[in-house]
């Protein structure tokens, strides 16, 4: 007997309460991030929803998710670690990156997207982001960043660059 078909479920609809929304968690540690809070993240920034953010069914798209994830992330990398986006000779690049949704976010609100480095490798770095609503202690949504540092012009992995190690290593989280 086969399996009853499920009817096709739209990329903007949010997942029934309790649903495991995970993409790509190979390698990831056992404790829910659900379970996070504000206490288990690093670094924070202040990321002010959009009207465009939002979709039509009234809350911010999926897809924006990963828009504020690579914003908390170059911003730390840019400020705090030197990284020259423009003319540098290394660049990050992004291999995997996974979302869990808990809880709607919509515009207008501010959200903080709190970062931790789960993994910091010799040419990769593994970020953790939850975002919370502002005066949340437990996240909206949760998810997985990862960089490949490589040359710019041979595109091969290469050592992540001493400043940009020594901003990520503060926000190194115990396993």
């Amino acid at each position: 007997m086969s399996e009853p078909q499920r009817p096709p479920r739209s990329l903007h609809s949010l997942p029934p309460e309790g649903a495991d929304q995970s993409v790509g968690t190979a390698g990831r540690d056992s404790r829910d991030a659900r379970d996070h809070t504000r206490a288990d993240y690093r670094h924070f920034l202040a990321i002010p929803t959009r009207w465009m953010d939002n979709d039509t069914y009234g809350h911010v798209n999926n897809v924006t998710y990963y828009s504020y994830f690579d914003t908390v992330v170059n911003e730390h990398l840019i400020r705090e670690g030197g990284l020259d986006i423009r003319g540098g000779d290394v660049v990050g690049l992004v291999v995997e990156t996974s979302c869990r949704f808990y809880r709607p976010l919509s515009f207008p609100e501010t959200i903080d997207a709190g970062m931790r480095v789960s993994k910091l490798g010799r040419s990769s770095v593994t970020y953790e982001i939850a975002l919370f609503r502002a005066g949340e202690t437990t996240p909206a949504a949760s998810g997985r960043f990862v960089h490949v540092w490589v040359d710019r012009d041979a595109m091969k992995p290469t050592d992540i660059p001493p400043q940009v190690r020594a901003a990520l290593q503060p926000l190194v989280a115990a396993q």
